[in-house]
């Protein structure tokens, strides 16, 4: 797979996907409790589909989704950062993560998303970025909030809260 170069935050190393992370990471997103909000992998094929469709829109966007692993243990703890969603690429840029249960609440979805908006809008310039979650993922919400993204609007097709972030929204 191919992806986006390396980065370091005081809590992760966010790497390309390589063909290993398929265990760790289906672990994850076949858990249908643990993927309540957003997808949910119903095999170790769709998990690996899943990672390689994200990775193969490095060389259209320039961007893609890292794999989180936890610089403490080593462990794969869980994917995301900047993608146009495969499925869905007229909502533009966004920012996507998912991390394993056992490691929530350490902060990691908000470095993950900080690495990814400084990658956005310091090296690559974008304009603006979204992102989607459900109403009741009230997690998500205060991660993206804390980041510096607003409520844009409820998408009820999609059954998700629509989120935005400009560069000027973002604190120096």
């Amino acid at each position: 797979m191919n992806g986006p170069p390396d980065r370091e935050t005081r809590q992760l190393l966010l790497r390309a996907p390589v063909a290993s992370d398929v265990d760790p990471l289906f672990a994850i997103q076949g858990d249908a409790h643990s993927m309540r909000f957003t997808y949910c992998a119903g095999s170790r094929e769709a998990t690996r589909e899943f990672l390689e469709m994200h990775a193969a829109r490095f060389a259209q966007d320039g961007y893609a989704p890292w794999t989180l692993v936890c610089k403490a243990d080593g462990c794969v703890v869980g994917w995301g950062g900047l993608n146009c969603d495969p499925h869905a690429p007229h909502w533009g840029t966004e920012v996507s993560y998912f991390v394993h249960p056992d490691y929530a609440g350490r902060g990691l979805a908000t470095e993950l998303v900080d690495a990814s908006l400084a990658l956005a809008f310091a090296e690559l310039g974008l304009a603006q970025v979204g992102a989607f979650t459900r109403p009741a993922n009230r997690a998500s919400a205060r991660v993206l909030q804390k980041c510096g993204f607003a409520f844009v609007q409820h998408v009820p097709e999609l059954e998700r809260d629509q989120y935005r972030v400009f560069p000027s929204s973002r604190a120096t």
